[in-house]
């Protein structure tokens, strides 16, 4: 069986671990438990290196903003250029996701903007909400459809294969 190298990139609270283990297994985590990187987010960010060698390793990339928070949805932009920075390569696999769709009566970011930037950036664009599970195997679908794509013989093999949450 085929192992794949996913990387979810996203600013802390956006819901990255829940749309990850909302996939994995079938339930949405209620109590919001930071992940190690959010928790030591201040000690972390001295050692921008360490999410430079996730970034190489990674075969594709799952970049993450909460559509309630505008402020999340700025924060992705330069992650995704940190992303063509270190693989030195603009094609690759990648989806733009704007989580929290359940909260749509809070919602910050229109559909429009997140389908704007995706274009701009030429990469598939989701809406999800790890709660409801809105879209959530779609995402992970599609972002293996995008490295099978990416690792064709005739394709440019830029991209690696498992799961770091950022």
């Amino acid at each position: 069986m085929r192992e794949y190298k996913v990387v979810v990139l996203g600013s802390g609270g956006v819901g990255k671990s829940a749309l990850t283990v909302q996939f994995v297994t079938g339930s949405f985590i209620e109590k919001y438990d930071p992940t190690i990187e959010d928790f030591y987010r201040k000690e972390i960010e001295q050692f921008a290196s360490m999410r430079d060698l996730y970034i190489k390793n990674g075969q594709g990339f799952i970049l993450v903003y909460s559509l309630v928070n505008q402020q999340s949805f700025q924060d992705i932009k330069p992650m995704r250029d940190q992303i063509i920075r270190v693989k030195r390569y603009e094609r690759v696999p990648m989806i733009l996701v704007g989580n929290k769709v359940d909260l749509e009566g809070e919602r910050e970011v229109s559909f429009g903007e997140g389908k704007a930037l995706a274009e701009e950036w030429s990469c598939p664009f989701l809406e999800t909400s790890a709660k409801n599970k809105a879209s959530v195997d779609e995402l992970f679908a599609e972002i293996v459809r995008q490295m099978n794509y990416a690792a064709q013989p005739n394709g440019d093999d830029q991209c690696c294969s498992s799961c770091v949450i950022l």
